[in-house]
Protein backbone atom coordinates (compact mmCIF):
# COMPACT_ATOMS: atom_id res chain seq x y z
CA UNK A 1 0.00 0.00 0.00
CA UNK A 2 1.33 3.42 -0.72
CA UNK A 3 2.05 6.02 2.01
CA UNK A 4 -0.23 8.46 2.63
CA UNK A 5 0.41 11.68 4.03
CA UNK A 6 -2.27 14.30 4.14
CA UNK A 7 -3.42 17.21 6.95
CA UNK A 8 -6.43 19.18 7.45
CA UNK A 9 -7.09 22.32 9.37
CA UNK A 10 -10.75 22.07 11.46
CA UNK A 11 -12.14 25.09 11.88
CA UNK A 12 -15.94 26.39 12.72
CA UNK A 13 -17.83 29.64 12.33
CA UNK A 14 -18.40 29.88 16.14
CA UNK A 15 -17.64 27.97 19.31
CA UNK A 16 -19.24 24.99 20.61
CA UNK A 17 -20.31 23.57 17.03
CA UNK A 18 -18.59 20.26 17.21
CA UNK A 19 -14.91 21.13 16.26
CA UNK A 20 -13.70 18.83 19.02
CA UNK A 21 -16.29 16.27 18.38
CA UNK A 22 -15.83 15.72 14.92
CA UNK A 23 -12.11 15.72 15.24
CA UNK A 24 -12.08 12.90 17.80
CA UNK A 25 -14.68 11.22 15.67
CA UNK A 26 -12.96 11.41 12.51
CA UNK A 27 -9.63 9.78 14.73
CA UNK A 28 -12.01 7.14 15.62
CA UNK A 29 -13.14 6.31 12.11
CA UNK A 30 -9.77 6.43 10.59
CA UNK A 31 -7.98 3.82 12.68
CA UNK A 32 -11.07 1.60 12.36
CA UNK A 33 -9.97 1.27 9.05
CA UNK A 34 -6.18 0.83 9.80
CA UNK A 35 -4.55 3.86 8.91
CA UNK A 36 -2.60 6.09 10.57
CA UNK A 37 -4.08 9.25 11.98
CA UNK A 38 -3.02 11.84 14.86
CA UNK A 39 -4.76 14.86 15.83
CA UNK A 40 -3.24 18.02 16.80
CA UNK A 41 -4.74 21.14 19.30
CA UNK A 42 -1.98 23.55 18.89
CA UNK A 43 -3.27 26.36 20.96
CA UNK A 44 -6.38 26.24 23.77
CA UNK A 45 -7.63 28.41 26.24
CA UNK A 46 -9.84 27.62 28.91
CA UNK A 47 -7.54 24.74 30.24
CA UNK A 48 -7.43 23.22 33.40
CA UNK A 49 -4.64 20.50 34.10
CA UNK A 50 -6.71 19.23 37.26
CA UNK A 51 -9.80 18.67 34.58
CA UNK A 52 -7.54 16.94 31.44
CA UNK A 53 -9.83 14.17 31.10
CA UNK A 54 -12.44 16.57 30.14
CA UNK A 55 -10.34 18.96 27.64
CA UNK A 56 -10.56 19.27 23.99
CA UNK A 57 -6.70 17.92 24.07
CA UNK A 58 -7.84 14.42 25.76
CA UNK A 59 -11.32 13.74 23.90
CA UNK A 60 -8.98 14.04 20.23
CA UNK A 61 -6.39 12.17 21.69
CA UNK A 62 -3.69 15.38 21.01
CA UNK A 63 -0.21 14.15 22.26
CA UNK A 64 1.62 17.42 21.37
CA UNK A 65 -0.09 21.09 21.87
CA UNK A 66 2.03 24.19 22.40
CA UNK A 67 0.16 27.27 23.48
CA UNK A 68 -2.30 26.51 26.35
CA UNK A 69 -3.84 28.99 28.45
CA UNK A 70 -6.24 28.71 31.28
CA UNK A 71 -8.46 31.31 31.23
CA UNK A 72 -11.66 30.62 28.86
CA UNK A 73 -11.18 33.63 26.74
CA UNK A 74 -9.46 34.41 23.00
CA UNK A 75 -6.01 33.23 22.89
CA UNK A 76 -4.84 36.12 22.56
CA UNK A 77 -6.46 37.66 25.81
CA UNK A 78 -5.77 34.26 27.43
CA UNK A 79 -2.45 34.49 26.74
CA UNK A 80 -2.27 38.16 27.79
CA UNK A 81 -3.75 37.11 31.51
CA UNK A 82 -0.60 35.30 31.97
CA UNK A 83 1.94 38.21 30.51
CA UNK A 84 2.18 36.46 27.51
CA UNK A 85 1.77 36.93 23.86
CA UNK A 86 1.45 34.19 20.73
CA UNK A 87 4.46 34.12 18.86
CA UNK A 88 2.44 34.10 15.52
CA UNK A 89 5.66 33.01 12.99
CA UNK A 90 6.59 30.15 15.61
CA UNK A 91 2.98 28.91 15.65
CA UNK A 92 3.12 28.37 11.97
CA UNK A 93 6.69 26.77 12.12
CA UNK A 94 5.31 24.16 14.80
CA UNK A 95 2.69 23.04 12.80
CA UNK A 96 4.38 23.07 9.31
CA UNK A 97 6.92 20.80 11.15
CA UNK A 98 4.50 18.53 12.64
CA UNK A 99 2.67 18.36 9.38
CA UNK A 100 6.37 17.79 7.32
CA UNK A 101 7.44 14.42 9.87
CA UNK A 102 3.79 12.89 9.99
CA UNK A 103 2.53 9.96 8.25
CA UNK A 104 -1.13 9.31 7.38
CA UNK A 105 -4.05 12.05 8.25
CA UNK A 106 -3.48 14.95 10.67
CA UNK A 107 -5.58 17.01 12.02
CA UNK A 108 -5.34 19.78 13.54
CA UNK A 109 -7.91 21.61 15.05
CA UNK A 110 -8.19 25.04 15.59
CA UNK A 111 -9.76 27.48 18.41
CA UNK A 112 -13.00 28.82 18.42
CA UNK A 113 -14.18 30.35 14.77
CA UNK A 114 -12.35 31.67 11.74
CA UNK A 115 -11.84 34.92 13.22
CA UNK A 116 -10.59 34.13 16.86
CA UNK A 117 -7.80 36.65 17.59
CA UNK A 118 -4.56 34.80 17.95
CA UNK A 119 -2.33 38.11 18.24
CA UNK A 120 -2.80 41.74 17.69
CA UNK A 121 -3.49 41.30 14.20
CA UNK A 122 -3.73 38.00 13.48
CA UNK A 123 -6.59 35.35 13.58
CA UNK A 124 -7.25 32.56 13.06
CA UNK A 125 -7.93 33.13 9.12
CA UNK A 126 -4.15 33.90 9.02
CA UNK A 127 -3.01 31.04 10.98
CA UNK A 128 -4.91 28.18 7.76
CA UNK A 129 -3.87 30.57 5.21
CA UNK A 130 0.13 31.07 6.31
CA UNK A 131 -0.14 26.62 6.26
CA UNK A 132 -2.46 26.28 3.28
CA UNK A 133 -3.61 23.20 3.86
CA UNK A 134 -7.21 22.16 3.16
CA UNK A 135 -9.89 23.72 5.65
CA UNK A 136 -12.98 21.60 7.30
CA UNK A 137 -15.76 24.45 8.24
CA UNK A 138 -18.17 22.83 10.82
CA UNK A 139 -20.75 25.06 10.87
CA UNK A 140 -24.55 24.28 12.98
CA UNK A 141 -28.47 24.71 12.24
CA UNK A 142 -29.12 27.27 14.72
CA UNK A 143 -31.10 30.61 14.14
CA UNK A 144 -28.76 32.53 12.77
CA UNK A 145 -26.04 29.59 11.65
CA UNK A 146 -26.54 31.27 7.76
CA UNK A 147 -25.10 34.36 8.48
CA UNK A 148 -22.58 33.37 10.10
CA UNK A 149 -21.51 30.75 7.70
CA UNK A 150 -21.68 32.70 4.34
CA UNK A 151 -19.78 35.44 7.08
CA UNK A 152 -17.31 32.97 7.83
CA UNK A 153 -16.89 31.72 3.96
CA UNK A 154 -16.32 35.44 3.03
CA UNK A 155 -13.91 36.45 5.59
CA UNK A 156 -11.87 32.65 4.03
CA UNK A 157 -11.88 34.13 0.49
CA UNK A 158 -10.45 36.90 1.49
CA UNK A 159 -7.23 35.55 2.34
CA UNK A 160 -7.76 32.81 -0.57
CA UNK A 161 -9.26 30.15 1.65
CA UNK A 162 -11.54 28.07 0.08
CA UNK A 163 -12.86 24.74 2.14
CA UNK A 164 -12.78 21.48 1.22
CA UNK A 165 -15.66 20.38 2.90
CA UNK A 166 -18.41 22.41 5.12
CA UNK A 167 -19.97 20.10 7.71
CA UNK A 168 -23.23 21.24 8.75
CA UNK A 169 -23.54 19.66 12.19
CA UNK A 170 -27.21 19.71 13.54
CA UNK A 171 -27.50 21.81 16.52
CA UNK A 172 -29.54 20.58 19.41
CA UNK A 173 -32.61 21.75 20.41
CA UNK A 174 -32.62 24.21 16.88
CA UNK A 175 -35.94 25.70 15.94
CA UNK A 176 -34.67 25.40 11.34
CA UNK A 177 -34.15 22.31 10.07
CA UNK A 178 -30.90 20.84 8.52
CA UNK A 179 -32.85 20.68 5.35
CA UNK A 180 -33.57 24.13 5.32
CA UNK A 181 -30.05 25.11 6.40
CA UNK A 182 -28.50 22.99 3.22
CA UNK A 183 -31.50 24.67 1.07
CA UNK A 184 -30.05 27.82 1.86
CA UNK A 185 -26.53 27.21 2.24
CA UNK A 186 -26.18 25.88 -1.42
CA UNK A 187 -26.46 28.73 -4.35
CA UNK A 188 -24.02 30.15 -1.82
CA UNK A 189 -21.02 28.01 -1.25
CA UNK A 190 -20.59 27.05 -4.98
CA UNK A 191 -18.71 23.86 -5.76
CA UNK A 192 -17.66 23.16 -1.81
CA UNK A 193 -19.23 19.58 -0.91
CA UNK A 194 -21.73 19.94 2.13
CA UNK A 195 -21.98 16.89 4.44
CA UNK A 196 -24.51 16.52 7.23
CA UNK A 197 -23.54 15.24 10.53
CA UNK A 198 -25.42 14.59 14.40
CA UNK A 199 -23.66 14.73 17.27
CA UNK A 200 -25.95 11.72 18.07
CA UNK A 201 -25.40 9.89 15.18
CA UNK A 202 -21.27 9.28 15.36
CA UNK A 203 -21.71 6.87 12.40
CA UNK A 204 -22.36 10.12 10.18
CA UNK A 205 -18.64 10.55 10.03
CA UNK A 206 -17.67 7.70 8.34
CA UNK A 207 -18.31 8.87 4.56
CA UNK A 208 -16.30 12.14 5.78
CA UNK A 209 -13.33 9.88 6.64
CA UNK A 210 -14.06 8.25 3.17
CA UNK A 211 -13.60 11.79 1.56
CA UNK A 212 -10.77 12.90 3.44
CA UNK A 213 -8.61 9.79 3.00
CA UNK A 214 -9.17 9.80 -0.85
CA UNK A 215 -6.72 10.53 -2.78
CA UNK A 216 -5.92 14.39 -4.26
Amino acid sequence: MARMSKAYFITATGTDLGKTWLTAGLVAAVRARGMPVQALKPVMSGYDPARHADSDLAKVGAGKTAWVYAAPLSPDLAAAKEGKTIDFAALVDWCRSEIASHEGLLLIEGVGGVMVPLTASQTVREWMAALGVPVVLVCGTYLGSLSHTLSALAALREVGVVPAVIVVNESAASTVSVEDTLASLVPHIGPIPLVRTRRDQPGDLNSLAETLLRPA
